[in-house]
């Protein structure tokens, strides 16, 4: 990891958005390491903006602080969930023509799946549809 890189409160703050009291915060809470040096000479490293990235994905996913604190410090594996759908959200869903009356609606971003999971389920579910006019 590129730890050469040095930011203030200052420029930290500005790079994700985040006013300096509420990195100040987080800092308190523990979300967020403590910056290198004191007082003025205070600076953070690169680590420290990544934290602060992570901290700022996990509230855009509706997660609680407290539940960022716990899943900081255990599994960094984790994904967060995908953000909490709302009215007057826009989604962009893929509607797939199975046969006459059979549509697939698939919402990749919610569902997870990569363009060629997707396309592989396609083929299931259409050999399913066809097997299907067998049975009549």
């Amino acid at each position: 990891m590129n730890e050469t890189r040095i930011f203030t409160l200052d420029e930290l703050s500005a790079l994700t958005d985040t006013p300096k009291r509420t990195v100040r915060y987080y800092i308190q809470r523990g979300l967020l390491e403590r910056p290198m040096g004191e007082k003025r000479g205070a600076h953070y490293l690169q680590r420290h903006l990544e934290q602060l990235l992570e901290i700022r994905k996990w509230q855009a996913a509706g997660l609680s602080l407290e539940r960022i604190a716990e899943l900081l410090a255990g599994d960094a594996g984790v994904e967060p969930p995908p953000p909490k759908r709302k009215p007057g959200d826009v989604e962009v869903w893929s509607h797939i023509l199975l046969a006459d009356g059979v549509e697939l609606r698939i919402n990749p971003v919610l569902a997870g799946l990569s363009p060629a999971q997707i396309r592989k389920l396609t083929e299931y579910v259409m050999d399913a549809v066809a097997n299907l006019e067998d049975v009549k």
